[in-house]
């Protein structure tokens, strides 16, 4: 994936992990706001410490491809979900399943820095944005 590259060669150009600290935060403060509505019970995510809350919707132009939205509470963690969002974006749901989430932490160094219940967190994000793809996928057919 040449975003997951592109994302790798940002973090890479920022050094130490209170560089990347400080870049994930604006990350966060970057993401569109999510509308209100779609911050339910159904689109919050199971396992993570953080109020996170995810929407999937088709790309408006090319309707295979999926886009996001998304929300949290701590800005650590909302900078994780807008470098989520951003690397699974306009993707189709065989590209989004192929997300390896381990493989996400070791190349941003997130794995070293991270503690071991935002790696849970994470990877309940990951799951549910990958869930929500299927279900989108599941209203084409």
């Amino acid at each position: 994936m040449t975003e997951l590259d592109d994302i790798h060669d940002e973090f890479e150009l920022l050094g130490d992990w209170e560089q990347r600290y400080q870049y994930l935060v604006e990350l966060g403060e970057q993401l569109p706001p999510m509308p209100e509505k779609y911050k339910t019970d159904n689109n919050k995510v199971k396992g993570c410490m953080s109020q996170v809350w995810l929407q999937a919707y088709r790309n408006e132009v090319d309707s295979d491809l999926i886009r996001f939205y998304g929300d949290c509470d701590t800005t650590i963690i909302k900078g994780v979900l807008a470098v989520l969002i951003k690397l699974l974006s306009d993707k189709t749901l065989i590209e989004i399943e192929k997300l390896d989430v381990a493989d996400f932490f070791m190349q941003l160094n997130l794995d070293e820095n991270l503690s071991p219940n935002r790696h849970v967190g994470v990877y309940a994000i990951v799951e549910l944005m990958k869930q929500q793809a299927r279900n989108l996928q599941l209203t084409l057919t």
